[in-house]
């Protein structure tokens, strides 16, 4: 074989290349395409990955605004709850001052008309003890004479008959 040197270049060039080619596909190739293989493995379990951490994200978020509501809606009937507690407090309060306030108007009245009893037993003391003590000075002025004392006894005597 006798090359010239245009297809000597051309022979060794080819030959060269299917060994290379060889050699590359025996100790490289595999372990490019493992490689590759492998990150393209690595991406998809970490776009996989990434999904499922959105959807659990969105879980999360999902929850938190269930958690949010239920809070809010018990904060709702823990202030309404104390709204009431505090009418019924107030109501309350009221019902037992007006109950004692007319408990004390009541008392007030009660002493006021023990007082008003009192003072009119007082009067009528006061009316009858001078009562007795004019009818007793009219008495004395009137039998001091005795014509007057004869008319008293015969008017009481008449009195007494006729009753």
């Amino acid at each position: 074989m006798n090359f010239t040197a245009p297809e000597s270049l051309i022979f060794w060039t080819t030959l060269i290349f299917i060994v290379f080619f060889f050699l590359l596909k025996k100790f490289a190739w595999k372990p490019i395409l493992g490689a590759v293989k492998s990150r393209e493995e690595s991406i998809n379990n970490a776009l996989e990955s990434a999904e499922n951490a959105k959807k659990e994200m969105q879980n999360l978020q999902a929850d938190n605004d269930k958690l949010l509501k239920e809070a809010r809606a018990e904060r709702e009937a823990m202030l309404k709850e104390a709204r009431e507690i505090k009418e019924k407090m107030i109501s309350d309060s009221k019902e037992l001052a007006q109950a004692e306030g007319d408990k004390i108007i009541i008392k007030a009245q009660e002493a006021i008309e023990s007082e008003k009893k009192a003072a009119l037993a007082d009067i009528k003391n006061q009316v009858g003890n001078l009562s007795v003590e004019i009818a007793e000075k009219v008495i004395k002025e009137q039998l001091s004479d005795k014509d007057k004392q004869l008319k008293l006894v015969e008017s009481l005597l008449g009195d007494i008959k006729l009753n």
